[in-house]
């Protein structure tokens, strides 16, 4: 059994995220000390990890709880799909770097290369391809919402992402947690929830993809270098000053 501390500690999320599972039901310990010590088990901590694979995907911690809560959740299914998206990411950036490769050489002048080969490796099909499963696994509300707040919106909201993201990057040799960065990133928050629903974990965690995936680094760093860390760290900061 592992205290609250040393869980948060081996998984790398804060006590009061964990507080805060516990407190929706979504991850409550398995045992509580007379003194009010929350001890984890090994099933507590094998059904964190799920929940972290979820947030990664942007699942709003209402619906995890709703999905680990069917009598029919599986936890070897569920990792089997974890692992087929990732598979398929990795297969996708791999195609991507083959295209960045090949467009430098064309660059170059060292090879012919087609418009259509310049674009290999964009995949803007993927949703379309999961949308049964995702509509099985996190209902039809999710699904159905984040296609209904886009639609003939793209422009609008594509050029709004863009004006934040600049603005963004003239504050990130600042402090993440000053009142500027926390005014801009709030912004950021806001545009998301116009488009999605992101709770403050699922948009702390958003800002750690940022950093892990090399695809979103190199997307948002074309507005200035090391946008993407500074956007994580005040994402962070974000949701921590605002569960008070």
């Amino acid at each position: 059994m592992l205290k609250i501390k040393e869980v948060a500690n081996l998984v790398g999320i804060s006590v009061r995220t964990l507080h805060h599972y516990d407190e929706i039901g979504l991850l409550s310990p398995d045992e509580v000390t007379e003194s009010g010590y929350r001890l984890y088990s090994q099933n507590n901590i094998d059904d964190l990890q799920h929940i972290l694979f979820y947030r990664e995907l942007d699942v709003p911690l209402k619906k995890i709880k709703e999905i680990m809560s069917r009598p029919d959740f599986d936890q070897v299914e569920a990792l089997q799909r974890h692992q087929q998206m990732l598979e398929e990411r990795r297969n996708q950036i791999d195609q991507m770097i083959v295209t960045i490769e090949r467009t430098l050489r064309f660059k170059k002048g060292e090879i012919q290369m087609s418009n259509k080969e310049k674009f290999k490796g964009f995949d803007f099909t993927g949703w379309n391809e999961h949308e049964d499963e995702a509509r099985k696994h996190w209902g039809d509300e999710v699904v159905d919402d984040a296609a209904a707040n886009v639609k003939g919106k793209e422009k609008e909201l594509g050029d709004e992402m863009n004006r934040i993201y600049r603005e963004l990057a003239t504050v990130r040799q600042v402090d993440p947690g000053s009142k500027k960065a926390q005014e801009l990133i709030g912004e950021w928050y806001r545009f998301l929830n116009q488009i999605g629903t992101y709770s403050l974990d699922a948009f702390s965690g958003l800002g750690d993809m940022y950093v892990a995936d090399e695809r979103f680094t190199q997307n948002i760093d074309q507005f200035g270098d090391g946008l993407a860390i500074f956007m994580r760290d005040a994402m962070k900061e974000y949701a921590a000053q605002n569960k008070k």
